[in-house]
């Protein structure tokens, strides 16, 4: 599981996995109409209201975003991460998120407990600080407004 430090940076790093960069044109049934812009200009305004920066990224490959987590847990960031369908397979992924001493929320658009059997079992929940899941993009920033929290009870 991940631990929290008080020796932090001030940026968050918000990750998205595959596919993601199709939001509002794939499986809008599912996912909705917003798009991956439109969800990062909604993060960038939150993170700056709650006085961090952002680092958003979005990857179809696994071993970038792998790459994209090692680079935060050097620079010591806080990490929200919707892995889209790594969630389910990916060790590599997983054991890279294990390695962050900040903060860790895990994002999913939809609710993966309502989904067929092949979306119900996130492995990237168990290096998860906490997992959000159902409430679509603004998931996105409930899970920085939780990790600023989790952050402001750390350094108290």
């Amino acid at each position: 599981m991940a631990q929290e430090s008080v020796h932090m940076n001030d940026t968050f790093y918000i990750l998205n996995g595959p596919n993601l960069n199709l939001l509002g044109v794939r499986e809008p049934h599912l996912y909705g109409g917003t798009t991956l812009a439109q969800v990062q200009q909604m993060c960038e305004r939150v993170t700056a209201e709650l006085g961090y920066r952002c680092e958003f990224r979005q990857s179809n490959h696994e071993g970038v975003l792998v790459d994209w987590v090692q680079e935060a847990r050097e620079k010591a960031a806080a990490v929200v991460i919707n892995p889209a369908g790594l969630s389910f397979r990916s060790i590599p992924l997983l054991d890279a998120l294990k390695t962050l001493d900040q903060p860790l929320a895990e994002v999913h658009i939809t609710n993966i407990h309502r989904r067929d059997p092949l979306y119900q079992h996130s492995l990237i929940s168990l290096a998860a600080t906490g997992v959000i899941c159902g409430f679509g993009p603004f998931g996105y920033e409930l899970a920085l407004r939780a990790v600023a929290q989790r952050l402001a009870l750390v350094a108290a």
